[in-house]
């Protein structure tokens, strides 16, 4: 999956929380200063060329609606984060918040339960 700029995140942002609009109800959703109603469109052009976003035609008019959901980008961006920074390494990049980002004792917890529950869940999984 390509990375997005941050002007193609800020967009796709505004159409998975409204499902699909036009430029123009994408425009209204930015706040102020809001970017010229051709900027917009010629990003959300961008956006279907990589095949993130598609679009129905009305007469002249565009709704445009977006083909994969926040879920499907996060997992891909982090994935390639993960690659480019940690040498694919998930262990790597849960040491270095560990370390770095002088996580609080309740923040590390909650991590340790999340990754309890996990590993109890593969362990079930593995048993079958």
């Amino acid at each position: 999956m390509k990375e997005l700029t941050r002007a193609e995140e800020q967009i796709m942002r505004i159409l998975w929380r409204i499902r699909k609009g036009y430029v123009k109800d994408i425009l209204n959703e930015m706040e102020e200063p809001r970017p010229a109603y051709n900027t917009v469109s010629t990003i959300v052009r961008i956006l279907e060329k990589k095949k993130i976003v598609s679009h129905r035609a009305f007469r002249k008019s565009h709704e445009y609606y977006p083909l994969i959901t926040q879920k499907e980008y996060m997992r891909g961006f982090l994935k390639g984060f993960v690659r480019d920074y940690f040498s694919s390494s998930y262990a790597s990049l849960a040491s270095f918040f560990a370390r770095e980002e002088q996580l609080s004792l309740s923040e590390l917890e909650e991590i340790k339960a999340l990754m309890e529950h996990k590993i109890n869940q593969k362990n079930k999984t593995d048993e079958r």
